[in-house]
């Protein structure tokens, strides 16, 4: 995996994470100690975050870094759908077995795939 695109998915993770918190960038460089320019450049893949950062930045997000990292591909092609399908599991992970299942066959009709 190419140095960008590491910076890329991991970025990606922290707009989710970020979004799904209700944070403005604004809100979570101020948690974090951080300009929000900087936020923003580390969630385009701008930057490449220092590990004490990426701690501070889980630690205004409210999550450890195992969560942080969850769900960050290693899968080389990053595609502009990849941040949709990580709030789309995010969402999933909070919910009910019962909703899990018909969130799976809506999106089974959706994309006309079979068991």
């Amino acid at each position: 995996m190419q140095d960008k695109e590491i910076l890329k998915l991991v970025g990606a993770r922290i707009r989710v994470l970020r979004k799904e918190k209700g944070l403005s960038q604004e809100a979570l460089g101020e948690k974090g100690g951080f300009h929000f320019t900087y936020i923003g450049q580390i969630e385009r893949g701008e930057k490449n975050v220092s590990l004490i950062n990426v701690a501070k930045i889980a630690k205004a997000l409210d999550v450890n870094l195992v969560q942080l990292f969850s769900y960050v591909s290693e899968d080389p092609k990053i595609m502009e759908s990849d941040e949709d399908i990580i709030e789309i599991i995010t969402m999933l992970k909070k919910s009910s077995p019962e909703k899990v299942r018909l969130a799976r066959n809506v999106i089974r009709e959706i994309t006309h795939t079979e068991k």
